[in-house]
């Protein structure tokens, strides 16, 4: 049985060795800390499995004339097993623990730019990835995540304009997020580049009350035509009608992203060959965010547009997410005024902004004392080019 002790200034650097020579299946028996840093004792997995067996085979056997069910070896070792991973869990999470005090002693502008990370919204999972690949020594550690944060996040250049491309497109996302507002935005700039005439708005909403009305308003103030559209067959009809237009625009109901009217609408896009703009609220939290995202994208899905900055107290979670599912950004919105509030993503603006202390410090902030227990877990990884 390989049963290996393992001595290393950190819990870090001791879980490296034990991972390089038994692999990410090992099981950690015990750790404690030293004069000289921390002392892990780790076994295979493989003899964890053998060892499981021996226990099985060697189990006692049970009396026929005693009542009740007689546990079986496969029993036996699912039990052993069980307490084995229970034990390996607590003491992978307590070494975990103990890695990142050492981060926050030892290193103190890590644990400082790992703060920085979380509070700004940006997923623990992220975080984790960039902080463990921040190169040591890297006195400009927020400069280096910004660029690395910059190479990632995808951001539509002027051959990606949709405005200039022409074509028909749908704004789609949950309730709230300003999807009339953002359409009638792109309207008028189409409408100052090519001409009203050459311009129209349609609209799938027939839920809400006033949401025709409302899209009719804005039509009428920038001189375009608006249809109202039910179904797959009179959206094909209607888009066949248009398809002398340079820009189509088409404003979709909004609906919660577990609505399953959600994949009824992207079916009937998909009949009608329309691409879509996601567009998602950076008010939201990163749990949400993910959630619409995983509900909502799809091939056709061309890119998104995040609104509500003006509202938002960080960016974080709308940059991580976007940057995770490989979504290009085509604009941001940072208020209600038509045309004004809708402008071309600049990403360095945006990335100051997210990493701007907060002038306030909010009951929602990670101070130095919870992070090593926010912090412990799996070390899942994120795609991120470094």
């Amino acid at each position: 049985m390989n049963i290996r002790k393992y001595a290393a200034a950190t819990a870090r650097e001791a879980l490296r060795d034990i991972r390089n020579e038994l692999g990410e299946d090992a099981v950690i028996l015990s750790n404690r800390p030293t004069p000289q840093g921390v002392e892990i004792i780790a076994m295979n997995s493989d003899d964890i499995a053998h060892l499981s067996d021996s226990a099985a085979r060697k189990a006692p056997a049970v009396p026929k004339t005693k009542p009740g069910p007689v546990p079986s070896a496969t029993h036996s070792e699912s039990l052993l097993l069980g307490e084995i991973k229970s034990m390996h869990d607590k003491l992978q999470r307590q070494i975990e623990s103990l890695s990142w005090n050492h981060v926050q002693q030892r290193d103190p502008q890590r644990a400082a730019l790992l703060r920085r990370l979380i509070n700004a919204g940006f997923s623990t999972l992220l975080a984790r990835q960039l902080l463990d690949r921040l190169p040591s020594g890297d006195e400009k550690g927020e400069q280096w995540v910004k660029q690395v944060l910059k190479r990632n996040l995808r951001v539509a250049q002027a051959a990606d304009d949709i405005v200039a491309k022409g074509g028909s497109y749908a704004l789609i996302g949950p309730t709230g997020v300003g999807k009339t507002t953002t359409t009638a935005k792109l309207a008028a700039r189409a409408v100052v580049r090519y001409g009203a005439d050459k311009v129209a708005l349609l609209t799938t909403d027939s839920y809400r009350i006033g949401a025709y009305e409302q899209l009719k308003i804005y039509g009428k103030i920038l001189g375009v035509t608006v249809h109202a559209v039910k179904g797959a067959d009179d959206l094909r009809l209607t888009l066949s009608a248009l398809r002398h237009k340079h820009l189509v625009l088409i404003d979709t109901v909004g609906m919660g992203q577990r609505d399953e009217r959600v994949v009824e609408q992207n079916e009937m896009f998909d009949e009608a060959n329309v691409a879509r703009m996601l567009v998602l609220n950076a008010t939201s939290s990163g749990d949400t965010l993910e959630d619409v995202v995983r509900m909502y994208h799809n091939r056709q899905v061309i890119g998104c547009i995040a609104t509500k900055l003006d509202e938002a107290v960080n960016l974080g979670g709308v940059l991580d997410v976007v940057m995770r599912h490989r979504l290009m950004m085509h604009f941001i919105a940072n208020g209600q005024r038509v045309p004004e509030d809708l402008h071309p993503v600049n990403i360095d603006v945006l990335l100051h902004r997210a990493f701007k202390a907060v002038e306030e410090k909010s009951p929602y902030s990670l101070d130095e004392t919870d992070f090593p227990a926010v912090m412990s877990g799996t070390n899942s990884e994120v795609s991120c080019a470094v």
